[in-house]
């Protein structure tokens, strides 16, 4: 899973990033607010670890942006631990505050928390008539077996796990890790769910011009 630290202090930003690379993390990193939602909008980011006072542009107004349109846990870190502070996070949508110092074995669980909270998809999913067991790749309609390729529900899989967040092609190519050297991108993206909407059935999947796809569920 792709985890995005933001910090300044090029201190705490790497010692963060070290501590989750070890437990198996991917880790992206940024040092203000501008660079970080330009990472935010070229990666799959499924967390954010986001401290409050940035230069160029203020962790608030990251939390205004991202929580506008998007629906990712964000870890916010702070050497403001008053009340005031902390209520302003979460009216802008946080999961949680960490007060500056810190322990790293405690952000890990607070991130391993939410990253279970948001991001278990069921080995069995229902929409409407459609049953997907992720396990055994495997499709039902209407308790119909319905033949399908596991990279079409990995697909699948993968716009769950962002349910309302519009994924580009290549965000989606790079979240099932395949190379797709032989074939044009658009073409490999657009087949996967053009069959997944006409096997399944799935009007959730949406097209959003000139930018990707996203499921609303």
């Amino acid at each position: 899973m792709n985890i995005l630290v933001v910090d300044d202090e090029d201190m705490i930003r790497e010692g963060v990033a070290a501590f989750l690379r070890e437990e198996g993390y991917h880790v992206i990193l940024a040092k203000d607010g501008q660079e970080a939602l330009e990472k935010f909008h070229e990666f799959p980011i499924h967390l954010m670890v986001l401290d409050l006072m940035l230069p160029k542009r203020s962790g608030f107004e990251v939390l205004k942006e991202i929580n506008g349109n998007h629906d990712i846990p964000v870890i916010v870190l702070s050497a403001l631990g008053d009340e005031e502070t902390q209520m302003q996070v979460f009216d802008l949508y946080a999961d949680d505050h960490v007060t500056k110092p810190f322990s790293l074995v405690l952000l890990v669980k607070r991130i391993q928390a939410l990253l279970r909270r948001y991001y278990v998809v069921e080995d069995i999913w229902h929409y409407q008539d459609v049953t997907v067991d992720f396990t055994s790749y495997q499709a039902r309609v209407k308790n119909e077996e319905v033949a399908i390729k596991p990279k079409e529900l990995l697909v699948l899989k993968c716009l769950i796990q962002h349910k309302n967040q519009v994924l580009s092609r290549e965000q989606i190519l790079e979240s099932i890790s395949n190379d797709f050297a032989d074939l044009p991108l658009d073409r490999v993206v657009d087949v996967y769910i053009r069959n997944l909407r006409k096997k399944l059935d799935l009007d959730c999947i949406v097209t959003v011009k000139n930018a990707g796809y996203k499921i609303s569920l």
